[in-house]
């Protein structure tokens, strides 16, 4: 969890297919904590193709029958079926966009998201920006959605950066464009 958020939680990512991850990441994270998700990472790539999304849009009831057989992994057939689905949207939201980058970082105008918070129990839980990403997904077909998980993809991919202001990351971490 250290080398996580030493290095990774909270940079800005504006890479389609590291996106993509953090989602899939977030789906199977629902109702869980991001330690059991990040401990069993490795295996989520391997399971899921490398977390691309054109082939994991192609998973068939095989493929499904056999990642719930997959001990490496969170076997959760909804959230299995889930990502398939949301594979199949995020390709469409790339083609209509441009970019799945450009779509998602408009919930926060293009930018990171700033806060100053001085302790762990000011950090919510969701945000005006994540209820409106939620909405969105959900209208266009995204499952395991919710405020909680877009805000928690959000301060993942540095759209929110949510270190406390204690913490040196955050000021490493802002990178606006």
């Amino acid at each position: 969890m250290n080398e996580y958020h030493d290095t990774e939680w909270g940079v800005p990512v504006h890479d389609d297919d590291k996106l993509f991850e953090f989602i899939v990441l977030d789906t199977f994270q629902a109702g869980l904590s991001w330690q059991i998700v990040l401990r069993k990472r490795e295996n989520f790539r391997k399971a899921f193709a490398g977390f691309n999304a054109e082939k994991i849009a192609r998973f068939n009831d095989k493929k499904v029958a056999a990642l719930l057989l997959d001990e490496g992994i969170i076997r959760n057939k909804a959230k299995i079926i889930a990502t398939i689905d949301n594979a199949k949207v995020f390709l469409e939201l790339k083609k209509t966009y441009g970019s799945f980058d450009a779509f998602i970082w408009k919930f926060t105008k293009q930018k990171t998201v700033v806060n100053k918070w001085k302790s762990l129990s000011e950090i919510p839980t969701h945000s005006p920006e994540s209820d409106a990403m939620s909405a969105e997904l959900k209208k266009l077909g995204f499952r395991f959605a919710g405020t909680t998980i877009c805000y928690a993809f959000m301060q993942a991919a540095g759209m929110i950066n949510d270190h406390l202001v204690s913490c040196p990351r955050h000021k490493q971490v802002t990178g606006n464009r």
